[in-house]
């Protein structure tokens, strides 16, 4: 067993979690966590993960750690993957650890390797400006045997290393290449459109074996999904489940959780969109834990630890045949206007069956809304349980366009 889990970041649910499993942990995160953390018995590192220099590094860091004897990091968020990468290099003395925690956080990197490796992934290319991105359009066009005045092809850009939809740009023709991308856009990913209902899975892996999996049904990505997947994705779960553990197999990984998104077609063709190892938007894990009846943000935690047994991993996640009664959904619900009043809960919701609860909380005072970036800041979720997959996926799609803030 792990002598003391390193949390790389600040999360009050894994935090949480940890504290129920009464394993050894310790938080390292910004310094502004450190008086909070104090005041609640939170054993706590405070580091500034956004330097670099002589006196900010994995090896600092790793000293520092020595007196809770941490062996075993955890990234928690996007912008911990490397740091938590660079430790375990050290706690395993495997510097492959460290390159794989970069190929994470690199999606150009990431889709060579899967490409490589046999997955099926879009046509991709970085660019550095405007024109690359017009010169890779074009060269789409071609491809797709375009004739003069039809539609371009879809070319979306997305930023090397940001999560998720930050900075992600679906660019449908010229002229929003012109009007859509901004000078700080570049250097970044372009890559074509893929096909297809897209999905995620959360694969936990054990000594480079798929051990578990969950499969997240995306309604819209960045507003509404839930779990287990609905029928149809189900009768393709051997298939889904193969391809993860072809993921796994390609990029090496031998602990810990991936999250990777993928996109099937009508006949059955799977396509890799992009993988990632830390805790996954859109509080997938904690539908997961309500679905299946247990906690997958500890498990998260604890299949990183690379001294676990099978048995012992296995004795953390349910049977791997288990399919709930029960569908987990959720709806992250973002202001529609610039300013907002007060919180208005529509009758019709608190009447309808699947309804669960909701942590929206009303506004203070007339409050300004800030502009978006990606899908990162949602004012809260409508929680939603039921039997009915295709029922849970109206609700969602309903709900996504009503306006709770007014």
């Amino acid at each position: 067993m792990a002598k003391c889990f390193a949390l790389m970041g600040w999360s009050l649910p894994v935090i949480e979690s940890m504290q129920k499993t009464g394993k050894p942990f310790v938080v390292v995160s910004f310094p502004d966590f450190e008086s909070y953390a104090a005041e609640n018995d939170i054993p706590f590192v405070p580091y500034q993960f956004d330097e670099w220099s002589d006196t900010s590094n994995s090896l600092d860091l790793h000293e520092k750690l020595k007196p809770f004897n941490a062996d075993v990091a955890v990234p928690l968020f996007e912008e911990t993957v490397e740091w938590a990468g660079a430790l375990n290099s050290i706690y395993r003395d495997d510097p492959r650890v460290l390159n794989r925690a970069f190929l994470f956080r690199n999606k150009a990197m990431m889709k060579r390797k899967a490409l490589i490796g046999g997955l099926r992934v879009g046509l991709f290319e970085e660019v550095h400006n405007r024109e690359d991105v017009k010169q890779f359009m074009k060269r789409l066009n071609q491809a797709n045997l375009q004739l003069d005045g039809e539609e371009d092809s879809w070319v979306h850009i997305k930023p090397f290393a940001s999560a998720g939809t930050v900075g992600h740009r679906l660019l449908r023709s010229m002229k929003d290449i012109d009007e859509k991308v901004e000078d700080g856009d570049f250097p970044c990913l372009a890559e074509s459109h893929l096909s297809g209902s897209e999905f995620s899975c959360e694969g936990f892996v054990h000594k480079g074996k798929l051990r578990w999996l969950n499969i997240t049904e995306y309604v819209r990505l960045g507003y509404s999904n839930f779990i287990p997947e609905g029928n149809h994705l189900h009768t393709k779960r051997q298939l889904i489940w193969d391809k993860v553990q072809h993921m796994i197999d390609i990029f090496g990984i031998e602990f810990g959780m991936v999250h990777p998104e993928w996109f099937l077609t009508e006949d059955d063709v799977l396509s890799f969109g992009e993988t990632a190892c830390r805790i996954p938007g859109g509080h997938i894990l904690e539908l997961a834990s309500k679905a299946y009846g247990f906690d997958a943000l500890a498990a998260f935690v604890q299949s990183h630890d690379p001294s676990l047994t099978e048995e012992e991993f296995d004795a953390m996640f349910p049977p791997k045949d288990h399919r709930p009664e029960n569908f987990y959904g959720n709806v992250m619900i973002y202001p529609r206007k610039e300013r907002i009043e007060k919180l208005e809960i529509p009758e019709v919701l608190q009447n309808e069956s699947y309804f669960l609860d909701h942590n929206l909380i009303p506004p203070l005072t007339t409050q300004k809304i800030d502009a978006r970036e990606g899908f990162g800041n949602h004012f809260g979720t409508v929680n939603f349980k039921g039997p009915d997959p295709d029922r849970m996926r109206d609700l969602l799609l309903h709900y996504e366009k009503v306006d709770f803030y007014l």
